[in-house]
């Protein structure tokens, strides 16, 4: 893989993150105050911008490597959206996110190895 596609990569990865932790708090905020309004119409459309940006970088990513390359490493914006919901929206760790991120975790290590 080349030092490009790492990079590219690693921006689609952060953008798809992005656009989840956005459109999170984009929705929470929409109960209080309305989609349509100014403190949560910034927070979705950001969030659309993100995911649009994740979308297209995966389908330039999809026409260089190969999906046994590829997914591996997208799974990983799981266990990042596990950690960033952690961060910025303070949820709350529950045993069984824990074991699952860690399944998560250990699957991507097993199919990237091999």
């Amino acid at each position: 893989m080349s030092g490009s596609a790492v990079v590219v990569l690693v921006i689609e990865v952060c953008a798809a993150v992005t656009g989840q932790v956005l459109l999170k708090h984009a929705m929470e905020r929409s109960v209080e105050f309305g989609v349509v309004s100014r403190k949560v119409l910034p927070l979705f459309l950001g969030s659309v911008i993100a995911l649009a940006v994740s979308f297209f970088l995966m389908l330039a990513l999809l026409q260089h490597l190969d999906l046994s390359y590829f997914f591996p490493f997208q799974a990983s914006t799981t266990v990042l959206i596990v950690a960033a919901a952690l961060l910025f929206l303070r949820e709350r760790l529950s045993l069984q996110l824990v074991v699952g991120t860690v399944l998560i975790t250990a699957g991507i290590i097993i199919v990237s190895a091999s």
